[in-house]
């Protein structure tokens, strides 16, 4: 099994394209902790003796808990699973909650690596998301972290409505000037009833230009290979060594377990999830019930999945694990609609694997859905 992913659903305030689960209120902080360390028991039988590899807090915002409650919910999955002597553990923070004093405390647990929410070094841009740091905040914790932790990543926004070239250029130059060895990199998206629909709706802010997006995402690539990065993942750039290991599981398949209101599971043939609500979850797992939907996926659903996350990533598409896996039907099939893609110069084959040129790394989410096959089950 790769990793135990767990969402902590609670932040100081929303940002204004974010459509995650999470609460403002703190007030079930402390019933949530204890729930997440008791569904953590509770799945201990679904790990089948298998290894964690990662464990992972993601939300929400886990840094708005305590360096105590974070160990304590580590604990709980050292306790209750077989966890490899190195495992990667990663926590999502965002700028102001890392101070000095909060970094030296995450340093000196089992945390090893962090995943800090920057979004942009210019404070206009933070203002319209409406992220809780600023710009200072921004730069600081960066300054301090890099000190403690040798494996950080952060996380900047493109598409900002509004935003140049040279702006976007310049923040790139000041993440790297930091030494960080990991970044993820994402298009502004208008996700519906989210506060940022609300305001493109009325005027107040414009509507992402999707050629601007286009555009810096091109910058995006270029500068950070230059600067010794490989682009492993469509939103994900690591240099050597530096890779997601948990996000890596993902993309390749892997068994992980979600802990938490909203969270994911994947079991090699079973998706599943969590409630998205805090008090229905906290309620459930307080009556020994883990508040979890199960969907069994058929094996076009697993053919899907694998050319959306294989097209993705450096890994590409295995023909010969389409044919192996799925079956020559399956793989006639992606034959027979990838040719347009091929002629277009927007995807190529290269030893067998199907992988997206970079003119076609953009579009490749959309690629993907074009080669999915309607299920026949």
């Amino acid at each position: 099994m790769s990793g135990i992913y767990i969402h902590i659903p609670f932040c100081k305030q929303a940002c204004h394209y974010c459509d995650f689960h999470f609460s403002t209120s703190l007030k079930k902080k402390d019933e949530m902790v204890l729930a997440l360390a008791k569904e953590i028991s509770l799945r201990k039988s679904e790990s089948q003796n298998e290894e964690v590899e990662t464990i992972y807090f993601g939300g929400g915002t886990p840094s708005i808990l305590s360096t105590e409650d974070l160990k304590f919910l580590i604990d709980a999955v050292y306790q209750n699973y077989k966890v490899i002597k190195n495992p990667e553990i990663t926590v999502e923070a965002n700028p102001d909650d890392l101070t000095e004093e909060r970094i030296v405390e995450l340093s000196k647990n089992k945390i090893n690596r962090l995943s800090i929410g920057i979004q942009s070094f210019f404070e206009d841009d933070l203002q319209l998301m409406n992220r809780a740091h600023n710009s200072d905040e921004a730069s600081n914790c960066l300054k301090i972290a890099t000190q403690y932790f040798d494996n950080i990543s952060l996380d900047l926004i493109y598409g900002i409505p509004g935003s140049s070239n040279e702006k976007w250029q310049q923040n790139i130059g000041k993440a790297l000037s930091f030494g960080i060895n990991h970044i993820s990199s994402y298009a502004l998206t208008v996700e519906p009833k989210t506060a940022l629909d609300k305001f493109i709706k009325k005027g107040i802010i414009k509507q992402p230009d999707d050629e601007a997006a286009q555009e810096q995402f091109h910058i995006l690539v270029e500068t950070l290979q230059e600067n010794g990065f490989v682009h492993y993942e469509l939103s994900n750039f690591g240099k050597p060594d530096y890779f997601s290991k948990n996000n890596s599981s993902y993309w390749l398949g892997k068994k992980y377990i979600g802990i938490g209101p909203s969270a994911h599971s994947y079991d090699g043939v079973n998706r599943g999830w969590n409630v998205s609500n805090n008090s229905i979850y906290i309620k459930s797992i307080q009556e020994n019930k883990v508040p979890i939907e199960i969907e069994k996926l058929t094996i076009t659903d697993r053919y899907n999945e694998y050319i959306m996350t294989g097209l993705r990533t450096i890994w590409g598409v295995s023909l010969e694990r389409i044919e192996k896996d799925f079956g020559k039907f399956y793989l006639d099939y992606l034959n027979k609609e990838v040719k347009r893609f091929l002629e277009d110069d927007l995807l190529f084959i290269e030893e067998n694997v199907l992988r997206a040129t970079k003119k076609g790394k953009f579009l490749c989410d959309g690629i993907a859905s074009d080669l999915f096959l309607v299920n026949l089950d």
